[in-house]
Parts: structure tokens; C-alpha cells; sequence
């Protein structure tokens, strides 16, 4: 039996980079009227977590950081407060979460996984926003907790937290943007006719 290297897996593209290369591209191109390199692409994508009140609790931070290396393989950095805000109880240095920066195989790997696994675990899911894309083009969604992840064991998951995903793509132009994620799976609402 052949055993198979991290270098061998870097080889081979994951199934969705594929399907972008030999599908997505050449239709958005063709639906948009847009030359190679126009069609948007997918640049990386950030999961972070926000500890919010619980930013002292180590435990807190703990699970947090747990939770973001089973589901993205990678190893979170500390996200560092920029300013004090006494409102909130929060000064300039702390930190105030963690985050996971995706890029090439990872990242198609991840988003695979998100669109195809664990959206469709969500309760009373109808579908993702599609006004939830910023000025930039990039588009973000959040999870109530990190239960949906099937690389979570039960006592993983027994202390909630939220999560955030924000997919950054090489274009401002939402339309566009849109247009690729849901080619690439992503199951936006249904908009009712008007």
C-alpha cells in the first residue's frame, strides 16, 4: 500500500480548484463578457473568532483555538486590540479573538467542505444572505456556534462560540462575486419575485 506525502497531496489540485479551472471561469467569462483577467477569483478566506466579554477567560481562549485549528488545519494568530474603548472595557494591546488566514489548496479545501458539509447541518436553513457582501466585494457569514463542524468532537463543541467567515475575492464588483461563489456551491437565498 503507497502512503501518501503532504507533498504529493500539494500535487494534486482539490476537486474545487479543478472545477474552477475547467468550469466556473470559462462560464463567468462568458456570461459576463470578461477577459482572463477579469474573471474573479478566490483570494483567501479569514476565520476568526471574537471573544468578546470572554476575552480574559484563558479557557475561553483555549477552545477557541482549538476549535479553529480542527476546522482549518492551521494554527490561529492572536487578533490585538488597535485602540481603547472604555465602553467596552477594552484597551489598546489586549486581545480580543483569534483568526485563520486560507489560502490556495486550503482554502478551496475549506470552502468544499463549508458549502458542501456543513451549511446544509444548520437548522431551519432556507439559504446564505446575498446581501451580505461589503463594498469591497467580499462576502461574510457568521455561525451562531461551531457545533455544525463535523471535526468536533462532543466535548469540543459543549462550550458555544460564534464564527466568522469572510471570503475575500480578487474583484469589487459584487455581481460578479456572487455570480462565482454560487457557481462554486455556495446556496444563496431564494429571491421571491416581486
Amino acid at each position: 500500500m503507497a502512503t501518501i506525502t503532504k507533498s504529493d497531496n500539494m500535487k494534486q489540485a482539490s476537486r474545487l480548484k479543478q472545477q474552477f479551472r475547467n468550469e466556473v471561469a470559462a462560464d463567468i467569462k462568458k456570461e459576463f463578457s470578461l477577459n482572463d483577467m477579469q474573471v474573479p477569483r478566490l483570494e483567501k478566506i479569514i476565520v476568526s473568532v471574537g471573544l468578546g466579554k470572554d476575552k480574559d477567560n484563558k479557557r475561553m481562549f483555549e477552545i477557541a483555538n482549538n476549535t479553529l485549528t480542527k476546522i482549518t488545519g492551521q494554527r490561529p494568530v492572536e487578533t490585538i486590540a488597535k485602540k481603547s474603548i472604555a465602553s467596552f472595557k477594552l484597551r489598546e494591546g489586549n486581545r480580543i479573538g483569534l483568526k485563520v488566514t486560507l489560502r490556495d489548496e486550503m482554502m478551496y479545501e475549506f470552502y468544499d467542505r463549508l458549502v458542501n458539509l456543513v451549511i446544509p447541518r444548520l437548522r431551519d436553513f432556507h439559504g446564505v444572505s446575498a446581501k451580505s457582501f461589503d463594498g469591497q466585494g467580499n462576502y461574510s457569514l457568521g455561525l451562531k456556534d461551531q457545533s455544525v463542524f463535523h471535526e468536533l468532537t462532543f466535548d469540543e463543541i459543549s462550550t458555544a462560540h460564534g464564527l466568522e467567515i469572510t471570503i475575500v475575492t480578487t474583484t469589487s464588483n459584487v455581481e460578479h462575486n456572487k455570480a462565482l461563489l454560487a457557481k462554486l456551491g455556495m446556496p444563496f437565498e431564494k429571491e421571491e419575485a416581486k
